[in-house]
């Protein structure tokens, strides 16, 4: 194989539904620019002999890095920030596809650990308790500003209205109207 045109070091851009591209050789010249559809990027990254591959840590990378990563390459993860002091030109996919694999080369970057699945899940139901907390919240918020209106007081805690609510539906000196009953 002509080493001149082996990748070495692949910065990667991710997108929604496409990812861009850019390798290096060891003389550091461009020898891939490419855009794969989503459908494609693996099979297109297992081509390749074992690289460094730069991404920034963003939706999405922790997997894709585990997944490259099973072909032999190293993949490393950068928080965005840190890449946008590579910015060379204008702002496209390949440019900061260019800008991640410069970043990735450079000895003084700072690194995110690629997280396993199991380091995933435990935010992730963290994240999925705490948007059904906010959920329950304002719902119960909102029964209780809808009985104000009515002139019901219902006290702030969850438990009180979970246990004033079949009370007062069920109450024939509700203010409430059939309408607003369970039928």
């Amino acid at each position: 194989m002509n080493n001149s045109k082996v990748v070495v070091r692949l910065g990667i851009d991710s997108g929604k539904n496409s990812f861009h591209l850019w390798g290096i050789n060891a003389p550091d010249e461009r020898v891939l620019k490419k855009k794969v559809r989503r459908s494609a990027l693996l099979r297109e990254v297992a081509t390749l002999p074992p690289c460094l591959i730069g991404m920034e840590a963003c939706g999405g990378a922790h997997h894709w890095a585990r997944e490259f990563s099973q072909h032999g390459h190293e993949v490393r993860l950068m928080p965005p920030q840190f890449v946008k002091g590579y910015v060379k030109g204008n702002k496209n996919d390949y440019n900061d596809a260019e800008d991640i694999c410069e970043a990735v080369g450079r000895p003084t970057m700072r690194f995110v650990s690629v997280k396993t699945v199991e380091q995933q899940d435990v935010p992730a139901l963290h994240r999925i308790r705490q948007a059904a907390v906010k959920g329950r919240t304002a719902l119960v918020n909102q029964i209780r500003g809808l009985l104000g209106e009515y002139g019901v007081v219902v006290p702030k805690e969850v438990g009180a209205l979970r246990q004033a609510l079949p009370v007062i539906l069920e109450a024939s000196s509700s203010p409430l109207s059939d309408f607003l009953r369970p039928r």
